[in-house]
This record gives C-alpha cells, structure tokens and sequence, in this order.
C-alpha cells in the first residue's frame, strides 16, 4: 500500500513538472538578500494559493507557513525550503546588487513547493495520520549585517538568522520533525548525499581605533590599518594550534581600511567567522582572535572594540529520519546514488533547529561548479528539482504512514540540546 502511495506521488510531481521548472525559473531570475525576499515570499504565497492551501504569513517579516491536515490527528512533519539569495558578482542570473542564488536555495523552494504539489494533487493526504507543514523561510545567509543591524535597531527582527528569528517567534512549537535538502557543491549526477555534517560558528565584527595624521607625517598619528595587519598575521599563526577534530576554520576579511590614501588611517575594521565543530572548539577559537586581536593594538597604540554576535549551531542529525530518507532516495535516484558521510563544513541556523526538534539536511546532485561561485548552476533540474521535491514528499508521507509509526519512533528517539524554552534563554544570552 505504501509503495503504491508513493509512486502516486512520484508520478503526480512528473505530471506538473512544467510548473515546477517554471517556479524554479521564475526564482533563480529574482535573487533577494535575507530578510528582503519580497518576490519570493509573493511567489511562494501564489503558489499556494493556485493550490488551495491555507497559509500564513508573515513569520519572520517574508516567511510563509503553510499545513496540509490528514483525516486523523498526529504528529507534525515540516518541509522547510530556504529563500535567500547570496552576493555573487559576476553569476550569469545575478541580480542589480550582485545577488544571486549561488548557493541553490531558489532549488530548495522548488522542491518544498513541488512537493506541496504533489502531497495535494495525488490524494495521498487521506491514508496519512498528522500533518505536514510547508515552510519558505527568510535570512540562511548570515550576510548584509548592517542591514540586519538596522532591522534589528527598527524593531522588526531580534536575531540576523532567519530560523533563530522563527524559533524566537515560535514558529516551530507545534513542529515534531523537520527536514529539507540542500544543494551539494560539484555533483552534477543524481546522487544524495546523507549523513552529512555542518560546522557551527560565531561572527566577530572587530573595530582598530587610531589617530589620523596627514600621510607624509605619520610620526603624528596612530596607524590603525597597521594593527589590523598585525591581527590578521596573528590570527593565522594560531592555525596549527588546532586540532583536525576541533575544524576550527578563521576567514577575516578587512571591511573599511581607511578613509583617504594621504591620511593615516585612524579606523579600520574587520569582520570574521569563527568556525568549529562543537562549543568548546568555536570558543578556543574565539579566544585566540581575541588575543591576536588585542595584542596587535597594544603592539601599535591603539584602542580596538570587538563586537560578537552568536552565528549558527553545528548541525545534529537524526539517524531515524537518514534511515527512512536513505531508502527513498535510492529508490527516486537509483542504485548507489546514496553517498553517506561527506563533510558539508559550511555553517547553517537548521544547526540550531536540529538541537530542539529531530531534523535532517541532507544535499542532492544535479549541480555544476563550486557552490557559492559565479560558476554555480543547476545542471539536472530532473534531480535537482523534481528529485528532490519527491524525496521530500514521500518521506514526510511514509513518516505519517501507519498511525505516524516511524515519526513516533522519531521522536520517541530524539534527545534535545534544549527544549525550546531553553533555546531562547541561550539566544538572549548571547554567546556560545
């Protein structure tokens, strides 16, 4: 019964791949920055709309939230798709600011909404016990800080990642288990890459305070470009004093190096992420920027402030719902299409969500080139697209299948981090 449910879905996606390909069109032509996805939010909200689903809107001032209801009460399975585009100049769709969907998540919209398509269209819904819950939400990117410091200013937002900003909210307590898929960098063949991992991290926004002089007397000011360089070398000199375990990854970049070319510079400043597997790991890291940091302003006589703001949690995956997972997609993509275990080292807030409620982000095929480069293209929309939004659909259906046996088990498995409430005490706390 369950296998005949499912190629029902299958073959309902296949039906309206048309429409799937144009929605994918439509989004990789209107890339927008977090927090700022006008268009998309519209074109989710449309979508949803042509489909008869109730949704609600807004969570996190763009995103939409929509559920499908089965017959019989049970647990709540929550497909997420990610909205926001990245800076990428020079991407053959980047937008008037140099956006562009560089990291896949226009495909990751997609497929939450060809999924949506085919779990309303095929019927399926009737022999499912729960709910499934469609989410379009803003702001993965931890980007454009200083918009996010102004919407933060305003009011409109507490916190610069977009499933931080929803967990505040509360947009996820009455979700039991979430899952989405993620574009995999350099994989153009249908393969699923399960069991994955991401690192965690916090961001630093680091100010050196000098004094200006006129270029050609230096002697009368305080150099501050000159204690940014030192801090910077610093920074790297601690590298070998990590462990291989600890992934600790430092990547500062100089955001102001001076005004004027014949002034000496008296305000410089730095942003950077420090990466690392677990807590203990970011803050080594963290600490060891502090030292290189407040070393080379004492070195060259100035002042310097160091502004840290809590980034994203690494990523912990639920085994039971990889377990489920693993064997649709070999059964969408083929024999040997599973590859488990390939480190994802970027940094994700579905870390955060995964250590309150059972989650997993695996990454498909069906790309070309180096994710987050110009070169980053979709290369199978087949997989990428209609690939993945059956994967989605059809694990969220055999989760819910047979009274929710599977989504119970789930969850009876699941051991949080923190609750929910707990969460929000360590986000208003403000540190890892």
């Amino acid at each position: 019964m369950l296998e005949m449910l499912k190629q029902k879905l299958y073959n309902t996606i296949d039906a309206h791949k048309e429409k799937i390909t144009q929605i994918a069109d439509e989004l990789l032509k209107n890339p927008e920055l977090g927090y700022f996805e006008e268009k998309t939010s519209q074109l989710v909200r449309k979508t949803f709309d042509d489909l008869e689903i109730s949704y609600e809107y807004p969570y996190a001032l763009t995103g939409v939230k929509a559920t499908l209801n089965s017959k019989k009460e049970g647990p709540n399975v929550c497909i997420i798709g990610e909205m926001d585009a990245l800076i990428c100049k020079g991407h053959p769709f980047e937008g008037e600011n140099g956006e562009a969907h560089a990291c896949g998540h226009h495909a990751q919209i997609t497929a939450m909404l060809g999924a949506a398509i085919g779990l309303q269209k095929s019927g399926i819904l009737d022999e499912l016990c729960g709910k499934i819950t469609l989410f379009a939400v803003p702001a993965e990117e931890f980007i454009d800080l200083s918009s996010r410091k102004e919407l933060k200013t305003k009011g409109k937002i507490e916190y610069f990642g977009g499933k931080q900003q929803l967990l505040y909210e509360g947009a996820f307590r009455d979700v039991d288990i979430v899952m989405m898929i993620h574009a995999q960098t350099q994989a153009p063949d249908a393969k699923f890459y399960s069991r994955t991992s991401n690192l965690g991290f916090m961001a630093k926004t680091i100010t050196f305070h000098g004094k200006a002089a006129h270029g050609s007397r230096p002697d009368e000011g305080v150099n501050a470009l000159n204690a940014a360089a030192l801090a910077i070398l610093g920074i790297h000199s601690n590298r070998d004093t990590f462990t291989e375990e600890e992934h600790i990854r430092i990547h500062p970049i100089i955001t102001k190096g001076g005004d004027v070319v014949n002034s000496v510079p008296d305000e410089v400043c730095i942003e950077t992420y420090v990466r690392g597997a677990a807590f203990d790991a970011i803050r080594k890291g963290s600490e060891a920027v502090n030292r290189a940091v407040e070393g080379a302003s004492q070195m060259i006589g100035t002042t310097v402030t160091i502004d840290d703001m809590l980034g994203f949690l690494p990523l912990q995956e639920s085994e039971d719902i990889n377990d489920v997972m693993d064997v649709i997609a070999t059964d969408v993509l083929g024999e040997n299409a599973v590859i488990h275990g390939v480190p994802a080292v970027g940094s994700s807030d579905i870390g955060d969500v995964s250590c309150v409620i059972p989650t997993v982000q695996p990454s498909i095929g069906g790309f070309f080139g180096t994710i987050h480069s110009k070169d980053f293209l979709v290369s199978n929309p087949d997989v990428a697209y209609l690939g993945a939004a059956k994967i989605l659909a059809a694990t969220a259906s055999e989760l819910l299948f047979d009274d929710a046996k599977k989504a119970k088990q789930v969850i009876k498995n699941f051991k949080p981090l923190f609750t929910q409430d707990e969460y929000i005490s360590y986000l208003k706390k403000g540190n890892i």
